[in-house]
């Protein structure tokens, strides 16, 4: 069993999707990049509609407990209101679609705000597990890096899923496949949004409780607004982590091919550490700007974390893994201390991976660009720092330095460490 992307139909190149279609529209993906959506219970039935109690169960796990003062309320919506935003779903609002149903843009009539409406296939039932477990979640998780949940409709046999609109669309609409003339994003843009989705993958690791598995972190899943603040969607794959003395959760193998984690993928056992390796994906994506597989290239750079292995370990060539669209303008010291990051991140052992809070912690203070990379910090994020943040400039390169140690020789120690070969 494998990782594996649906096959979908793009309206527009400029939104990103995928599966059920990021919040705001699709993004183009290889054709032969398949997917399996979520899972569900045996017999699953869906609920005509979703209460947002802390009683609910995802995956027929413990509830997810809402952090202190949050509000887990989620609007709730009729079809024809739905109807009247989308203006009546319109071939001109339609802003993407794929194998789960359509997105839509449109604007709430009492607020004005632009949303975007994603409608799920009636006769897919697969969409209605989704749609249960995404409801489910973003009612109870909220966080400046997830895409916030604004409401939901579930008239009758219609299933509709309403966000906040993401103007920029998504990650991969501004890092792979550019037309000519469009101008790529620079490093510390390219940082930004790397860290911007580490938070948000902190807050499900370490805040949620349980702890939550996104199982579906893709550069079509990361949307940016106007300034390109990263915000991760689509949470259809969403599972609950392990809890008590238990080490991972049995899962149907499900996500996109490229992005799973090896052990995963080979035993189905998940962890925090299958989304740290889908991370390491994603950020390699943003150092080369090459996809996780693009059947376009030679065979030996088909799939990039396989390229990319071996020159790791060779400090010389570091800079055959730098997008050449930037043309050399990054810094030198950030670039090697991003790809190291990027290397323990994709290690085909998940005990050698790094946790998510200590990739936000190095990708905070990425060498020559600490100012501007302390920036990166979402505005709305009312956090105070944590210790990590504080450490002095000196503690910091000092901890970054041996994280690089670290990684090298967890690559030469041995026998090198390989993805398996299944996920070829």
């Amino acid at each position: 069993m494998g990782c594996f992307s649906s096959k979908e139909k793009i309206r527009s190149g400029r939104h990103g999707g995928q599966r059920g279609r990021s919040p705001n529209a699709p993004s183009r993906q290889p054709q032969n990049q398949r997917r399996v959506s979520a899972e569900a219970k045996p017999g699953y039935k869906p609920a005509p509609t979703p209460t947002r109690t802390s009683n609910e169960r995802v995956n027929n796990q413990s509830p997810v407990k809402p952090a202190a003062g949050s509000n887990i309320a989620a609007q709730t919506f009729t079809f024809r209101e739905l109807a009247a935003v989308t203006k009546n779903f319109r071939q001109d609002s339609l802003i993407g679609e794929g194998g789960f149903g359509r997105v839509y843009k449109g604007k709430l009539g009492k607020t004005g705000q632009d949303v975007a409406v994603k409608q799920l296939d009636r006769n897919g039932l697969q969409g209605n597990r989704e749609f249960l477990v995404e409801v489910l979640m973003l009612s109870l998780l909220h966080h400046p890096n997830l895409v916030n949940l604004i409401g939901y409709c579930a008239d009758g046999d219609q299933r509709l899923l309403v966000y906040e609109y993401m103007s920029a669309g998504s990650l991969e609409d501004h890092l792979l496949d550019l037309p000519r003339g469009k101008a790529p994003l620079p490093w510390y843009t390219r940082m930004k949004i790397a860290l911007d989705a580490a938070k948000g993958l902190e807050y499900l690791h370490d805040k949620a409780n349980p702890p939550v598995i996104y199982r579906d972190l893709k550069s079509s899943n990361i949307l940016l607004d106007q300034d390109f603040n990263a915000k991760l969607s689509d949470f259809g794959l969403a599972k609950l982590g392990p809890v008590g003395d238990k080490t991972h959760v049995s899962s149907r193998v499900m996500g996109t091919y490229g992005y799973c984690a090896p052990e995963y993928q080979r035993t189905g056992q998940l962890t925090v550490k299958s989304d740290v390796y889908s991370f390491g994906v994603v950020l390699l994506e943003l150092i080369t700007g090459k996809r996780a597989i693009d059947p376009t290239r030679k065979n030996a750079e088909q799939n990039l974390v396989y390229w990319a292995e071996p020159i790791f370990t060779d400090p010389k060539r570091l800079n055959e893994l730098a997008d050449p669209l930037l043309k050399g303008n990054h810094p030198t010291k950030g670039f090697n201390q991003a790809v190291a990051v990027a290397g323990m991140c994709v290690n085909s052992d998940a005990s050698v991976r790094p946790l998510i809070s200590d990739v936000v912690t190095a990708l905070t203070f990425l060498g020559e660009g600490n100012e501007k990379i302390g920036l990166i910090d979402s505005p709305t994020e009312s956090r105070s720092p944590s210790p990590k943040i504080k450490a002095s400039a000196s503690e910091r390169e000092k901890a970054v330095a041996e994280a690089m140690e670290w990684s090298a020789s967890s690559k030469t120690g041995g026998e090198k460490p390989r993805a398996s070969r299944s996920m070829r």
